[in-house]
């Protein structure tokens, strides 16, 4: 039987390149297996197997416990019962002895090849894992070998197999079985079955490495690929730059004649693709990025990281596009939230928040509307500027000279503390409840200012938009959508 087994392991090991160990292995635990059948249910067994010779020996094993801790006979000792037997082994130790073996025979057969089936299985997984770990984010060809209702199977040669979900797809792009099909390598996941291999066309990663695959300047990293954004089957908008500066990176990335670009559409299934220059200056960038359309203006607001973009009236279909897909996808890229607004519109929304401005400054530092004018166009937004500028700096404004200033600079501070005793004074009659307090990303401040407003419990929380909420002083839209999901969590764990 000694000669079988190592002719077994031989067989299996060149027929399924895995290696021999692997094989060692699963005999030992399927001649262990059979063993055990005459042993009690929790009995431990141990196979050894000479692999020079094919020679085992079966052994049985003990699991040396405290007193405290026995409980299952066939499987453990106490230390107690070591130390009577003078076995010399201290708790945590195996003690074993030598048992008959069983023959290699039809029913330890059977087992082991169950056994080997599952380890080769589990050697091919772990091989495939370590070839394929190098390539996620890239790349990969293959042949589609089954089609179901969720995913596609896709063989990608050398007995690895991997899953392109129909989510994953580029619109209602279809393939049969035996279709050539390329896709991105997005991930290796882990799951039941082991892990497995997650394919994606419809990635933005799967452009770029389309580009990369048609562009050499974005190979050799003469071209950097900053950015991109996708609308799967539609659009796509990527931002370029150049590290060589006599490289126009458009240029390079379109080709001649629009070749480079049209062989990455035609990939796409059609998807048509802006190419537009990354700027460091984020307001250039999104100037870029709104490309076709032509931009008027742009407010930054860097507290919200948002922009208010301005076009003219007839130019707004083309800046929002489609359903909204131009506007979006310039937000994606330039990672910056965009409202886009005629200039008109712009105007008066400027127009709209200087006059508050104004209306802040006339009460709070009680002075004439042509100052406080003055101000806002200096860049003036909050009396806490007002009180806080250095002095030298409002000097550099015409007009002012260092009275001034300092009268300026005592009634913002006088009306910041106001402000401040008055908010006090509305926080005293409110008392936020204990669950309002003890929430997750809430503040013992935010708290009192939330129950200043009505807002007392976490129920009275989850009722509230976020739009309610961004009147609050500091908010933000962020935040206010993050505190309210909180609050609505025990709402969802009730209707489980």
């Amino acid at each position: 039987m000694s000669k079988e087994i190592l002719l077994v392991v031989e067989a299996v090991s060149n027929e399924k390149d895995v290696p021999k160990q692997v094989i060692f292995e699963a005999v030992e635990i399927a001649l262990a297996s059979a063993a055990k059948r005459r042993f009690e249910e929790d009995a431990l067994i141990r196979v050894s197997i000479d692999q020079r010779t094919g020679d085992y020996k079966t052994y049985r094993q003990w699991n040396i416990v405290a007193d405290e801790d026995y409980s299952t006979p066939a499987s453990e000792l106490t230390i107690d019962d070591s130390e009577e037997q003078n076995l010399g082994i201290d708790i945590g130790g195996i003690y074993e002895e030598e048992v008959e073996s069983e023959i290699f025979g039809r029913i330890a057969a059977q087992t082991a090849k169950q056994v080997i089936v599952q380890k080769v299985r589990e050697a091919e997984r772990a091989k495939m894992v370590a070839l394929y770990t190098e390539k996620v984010g890239k790349l990969v060809h293959g042949q589609v070998k089954k089609v179901t209702r969720d995913s596609l199977i896709v063989d990608l040669g050398e007995n690895a197999e991997a899953s392109l979900p129909k989510d994953q797809l580029i619109g209602r792009e279809s393939f049969r079985m035996n279709d050539r099909i390329r896709a991105l390598l997005l991930e290796i996941r882990e799951d039941s079955r082991g892990a497995q291999l997650i394919l994606s066309r419809n990635s933005p990663a799967f452009m770029i490495e389309l580009f990369r695959l048609e562009v050499p300047e974005i190979a050799e990293e003469i071209i950097e690929i900053r950015s991109a954004s996708r609308d799967p089957g539609l659009r796509a908008k990527i931002a370029v730059k150049t590290n060589d500066r006599r490289i126009d990176p458009i240029g390079a990335c379109v080709g001649m004649r629009g070749a480079r670009v049209q062989a990455v559409s035609n990939e796409m299934n059609g998807e048509r693709v802006d190419i537009v220059l990354w700027d460091d200056n984020p307001a250039q960038l999104v100037i870029n990025a709104m490309s076709p359309a032509e931009v008027d203006s742009i407010v930054i607001d860097e507290d919200a990281h948002s922009m208010d973009v301005a076009v003219k009236s007839d130019n707004l279909a083309q800046a929002i596009g489609r359903n909204g897909q131009n506007v979006r996808l310039a937000s994606t890229l330039t990672g910056w939230s965009l409202n886009v607004m005629t200039s008109e519109d712009a105007e008066a929304k400027q127009q709209e928040e200087s006059q508050k401005l104004i209306d802040i400054f006339v009460t709070g530092l009680d002075i004439d509307d042509d100052l406080a004018i003055q101000m806002v166009d200096e860049g003036f937004s909050s009396l806490e500027e007002v009180a806080y500028i250095p002095m030298e700096e409002m000097l550099d404004i015409d007009g002012f000279d260092e009275d001034l200033v300092n009268e300026l600079r005592s009634r913002a501070k006088e009306a910041l503390l106001n402000q401040a005793l008055q908010a006090e004074e509305q926080l005293d009659g409110a008392k936020p409840a204990a669950d309002l307090l003890a929430m997750e990303g809430m503040d013992n401040h935010l708290a009192l200012v939330l129950a200043s407003i009505g807002v007392i419990t976490m129920e009275d929380l989850a009722e509230q938009s976020v739009d309610e909420l961004l009147d609050v002083e500091g908010m933000t839209e962020a935040r206010a959508a993050s505190l309210i999901l909180t609050a609505r969590a025990p709402w969802f764990a009730e209707s489980e």
